[in-house]
């Protein structure tokens, strides 16, 4: 039996900064200019799957990228889409909103109308942690292009 009265979520606030910490220092290692507004890096993981990085925005303390999976005879709507963050003061990246979802919320209630989950965000974040790492350790080539 479910409680009417329910605790909302909070996230373990050490175990989330040590993932966007961990994920700013990963996109500064493919993403090294991050202050150049409209820079943009497609690299090629195997044939036909390809990963864009693109500054979106840029600032002295901030930087919004949109990480996007391109893989060809896919629908767009199950090609995964981030966009993220970068603190460069704090040195933490999160994500702002995934999958054109629109901003994400620290907690959501549960349940709730859009079926998110009520650790969504901290869950998006993890999510770029493995997709950055992934990234990383399949980097087979690399392309700068300015859009």
């Amino acid at each position: 039996m479910v409680s009417s009265k329910q605790r909302k979520y909070v996230p373990h606030l050490p175990s989330l900064l040590t993932v966007c910490e961990q994920n700013y220092a990963r996109l500064l290692r493919i993403l090294p200019d991050c202050d150049t507004v409209t820079l943009s890096y497609t690299f090629e993981i195997n044939d036909g799957l390809y990963y864009r990085v693109k500054i979106l925005d840029s600032s002295r303390y901030t930087s919004t990228v949109e990480l996007a999976q391109l893989v060809d005879n896919v629908p767009s709507y199950l090609r995964p889409v981030m966009q993220i963050r970068l603190y460069h003061d704090a040195n933490v990246a999160e994500v702002l909103s995934a999958q054109h979802m629109g901003k994400l919320q620290p907690s959501y209630a549960y349940p709730n109308n859009k079926m998110h989950q009520p650790n969504e965000k901290e869950m998006t974040n993890h999510f770029l942690a493995e997709w950055l790492s992934f990234c990383l350790r399949h980097l087979a080539s690399m392309r700068s292009s300015v859009d």
